[in-house]
């Protein structure tokens, strides 16, 4: 894509924001790197929102709802569409699969399909010229929040995730999108202007329960899940040596649920524990552990021992300065 491509008109623009494009064969002005300034009214709208909390207050149920929300999308997020749709890491019932899918779209960061295919992406070309998010390579501000702001970034290749396309259930996620976190939206706004009619001295109202519920709890799942594709490229530890950056970073695990293990990750991928040893909390993986006690998913993948405590190759000896050489007949 050179950068005499023209942009792309805003109605292209504003179509594909409400019903997100499939096609992986785009043309050039679809590959564009440039930021699509359109596309970031509603992502800037988002945080704006966030500062209407001195208007609608707050109330303990408002804030108990936005965690509660905070927890279930960053698990679903880090469960489902990272360890699961992106790399197979467990197995789940076909409806258990688009129940999280739906959750996940919750997040406002597009279907699974999407996020998996972009995922695998990364894994393949990690920190090379052709990584859509490294820091190495365009900065930190970049590889945080602009790149998915680019047209490039919007389509779902699904050559590059072909074993989930195959559910039109998950291809309907993908296309609509903006479905589920509307429908959130409309459920936080009604049970609280509910709250507020039978019990107002509760001071409980829908726009207190939408500021926080939808905008300050899903502001903050963005920026912690995508601290995974800046941070742990560039703070951290690494245990393994890898091609690209990756690093452990015990405060980003914290907050991801056990995301911030990366280096981990990166080391061994198809593992569903990315917390590899036992003072590495992964609360993600304990999670699914405990569906796994109830039926909901099965054969999670673990790290293998050679994986662990990896083989060390024995330094070459060098010769002694006294030794006396051979002599050859």
């Amino acid at each position: 894509m050179t950068e005499n491509t023209p942009p792309r008109s805003h109605l292209t623009n504003l179509k594909h924001w409400l019903c997100q494009p499939m096609d992986p064969d785009a043309g050039a002005n679809e590959k564009s790197e440039r930021i699509d300034w359109l596309r970031t009214i509603p992502f800037m709208m988002l945080h704006v929102g966030c500062l209407s909390v001195f208007f609608v207050g707050w109330s303990w149920l408002a804030v108990t709802i936005a965690v509660f929300l905070y927890a279930l999308r960053v698990f679903t997020l880090t469960g489902f569409y990272h360890r699961y749709f992106s790399h197979r890491s467990f197995k789940c019932w076909r409806i258990i699969q688009f129940v999280f899918g739906a959750i996940g779209c919750m997040s406002v960061q597009r279907g699974p399909l999407w996020w998996a295919a972009h995922h695998r992406h990364h894994h393949q070309h990690s920190d090379d010229p052709e990584d859509l998010h490294s820091p190495r390579q365009k900065g930190i501000f970049w590889s945080h929040m602009l790149w998915f702001l680019t047209p490039r970034a919007q389509y779902t290749n699904l050559r590059l995730i072909p074993d989930f396309a195959k559910f039109p259930e998950l291809r309907f996620l993908d296309r609509f999108d903006l479905l589920p976190p509307a429908v959130l939206s409309l459920v936080l706004y009604g049970f609280g202007e509910l709250i507020a009619w039978g019990a107002p001295e509760a001071g409980v109202t829908g726009l207190q329960l939408l500021v926080w519920g939808m905008l300050i709890s899903t502001i903050a799942v963005y920026h912690v899940t995508y601290l995974v594709n800046s941070a742990t490229h560039l703070i951290g530890s690494r245990r393994y040596q890898t091609k690209d950056d990756s690093k452990n970073s015990l405060v980003v695990a914290l907050l991801t649920f056990g995301e911030g293990w990366h280096n981990n990750h990166h080391y061994y991928p198809n593992s569903t524990r990315q917390g590899f040893f036992w003072w590495e909390i992964d609360i993600t993986y304990y999670g699914l552990r405990f569906m796994q006690m109830l039926g909901l998913v099965w054969d999670l993948k673990s790290v293998p021992k050679r994986i662990l405590v990896p083989k060390v190759k024995p330094a070459v000896q060098p010769i002694p300065v006294e030794a006396t050489p051979i002599a050859v007949q």
